[in-house]
């Protein structure tokens, strides 16, 4: 049994501490382990990750290829039928709120897709962002918020962060070209 008077350490998991400067013997004496002089004999003497003595590193003799869409995704929640047949009575209004309310929609969202996995059995009211298939002659109504809408706010957001990022590098106009004196 477990107790406290039966507490070790992994077996390796402590060792004396490596004493350096103490005779040729020890396999520790004079250069301590570091070799004969050299940046990596000296105090404070470390090289980057990735420094390779001069020549061009990997890093940059790679070609750059790609391009990754991960600031500019949109972040769409994802509801199923079988989702709104769990949670939700017949006849209900669905909206963001009641899904959040139910915990199917959690965080900060762009809009809200309703998917066909799993089999609906009642009438609901359900207004989304998106909808990844048609749903009619399932006894249920499906409200699309306009889409279009949605895409120029997205745009105007876009294109507000674009200028405000020409505008912080933008240098002052005057001082660019100086003033020349004509006799």
């Amino acid at each position: 049994m477990l107790t406290l008077e039966t507490l070790a350490p992994n077996p390796g998991a402590k060792h004396r501490k490596k004493r350096l400067g103490c005779g040729e013997s020890s396999g520790l004496g004079k250069t301590c382990g570091k070799g004969n002089k050299g940046q990596k004999a000296r105090s404070g003497g470390s090289i980057r990750p990735g420094f390779e003595g001069g020549q061009m590193p990997l890093h940059r003799r790679l070609p750059k290829k790609g391009f990754n869409n991960a600031r500019f995704r949109s972040n769409i929640a994802i509801v199923n039928l079988n989702q709104l047949e769990a949670f939700f009575e017949a006849g209900a209004a669905v909206g963001e709120a009641e899904l959040r309310a139910t915990g199917l929609v959690k965080g900060a969202v762009d809009g809200i897709k309703l998917l066909g996995n799993g089999n609906l059995s009642k009438a609901l009211n359900v207004t989304v962002d998106y909808d990844g298939r048609i749903f009619h002659g399932m006894g249920m109504s499906v409200d699309i918020v306009e889409a279009a809408a949605l895409a120029l706010i997205h745009a105007a957001n876009s294109i507000d962060r674009a200028a405000k990022i020409r505008e912080s590098r933008k240098a002052p106009q005057e001082d660019a070209v100086p003033a020349m004196n004509t006799p």
